[in-house]
């Protein structure tokens, strides 16, 4: 499990964002990495039970500097990301764990032009299994709605007045879960956050249905 000292040293980490007092507490990052590195893994094995998944990603304290305005050297949280074995099943997972700005999310960041297309002519012909699935009481209560990036304007090739209109204007379909800092230490927080990752897949599935198959509900696969 997670404990305080974890968000304790990312906190000192955030205010000495440095690479002299990095290497001074270089020791102490090595104990907490490793620690908060087993608790990601559980909840990848745990997740495993139920999904068929791409290997973990658990990224790495130092930021890419190159192409960055913020030069600062590290990154002043830890999270995971774990990707649905395609190409059948899509979406994936993500958790964030940072004081004040921890969350459970899954979703779509960067959908392919495609995969956008292909999604905006389906919920134009029929949005109803997708709002029931958003609309559902545990979606609502982890949740909340559907949120991300949106168009400003009517999306080309579709209608202003669509009852569909506020889906086809998102080009980002995210659903997030955020956890105050006293909830990340808890006990049972790693099992909160599988729970999470699990009401994920009503979603999932839906959306992993529509983009592998086309118009006429035919797989692309064979």
């Amino acid at each position: 499990m997670l404990n305080q000292t974890h968000l304790n040293f990312l906190q000192q980490l955030k205010q000495n964002n440095n690479r002299p007092w990095f290497n001074e507490h270089k020791a102490a990052f090595d104990k907490h990495y490793s620690e908060v590195k087993a608790f990601l893994m559980n909840i990848y094995n745990l997740l495993q039970d139920t999904d068929m998944l791409e290997p973990i990603h658990i990224h790495r304290i130092y930021r890419n500097l190159q192409f960055s305005k913020d030069k600062t050297p590290y990154k002043t949280h830890f999270s995971l990301h774990i990707g649905r074995t395609k190409p059948l099943l899509r979406g994936g997972y993500f958790l964030n764990i940072e004081p004040g700005n921890s969350f459970a999310a899954g979703g779509f960041w960067k959908p392919e032009a495609a995969d956008l297309l292909r999604f905006r002519k389906e919920v134009n012909i029929d949005a109803t299994p997708l709002r029931a699935i958003l609309s559902a009481k545990t979606a609502v209560r982890y949740f909340g709605a559907l949120v991300g990036e949106e168009l400003r304007t009517v999306p080309a090739g579709f209608n202003k007045d669509s009852d569909a209109i506020d889906l086809l204007r998102k080009k980002q379909w995210l659903l997030i879960r955020r956890f105050a800092d006293p909830e990340v230490v808890q006990k049972d927080f790693g099992n909160e956050v599988v729970k999470t990752f699990h009401a994920l897949r009503p979603f999932f599935d839906y959306m992993s249905e529509v983009l592998t198959t086309d118009e006429n509900g035919e797989s692309l696969f064979g």
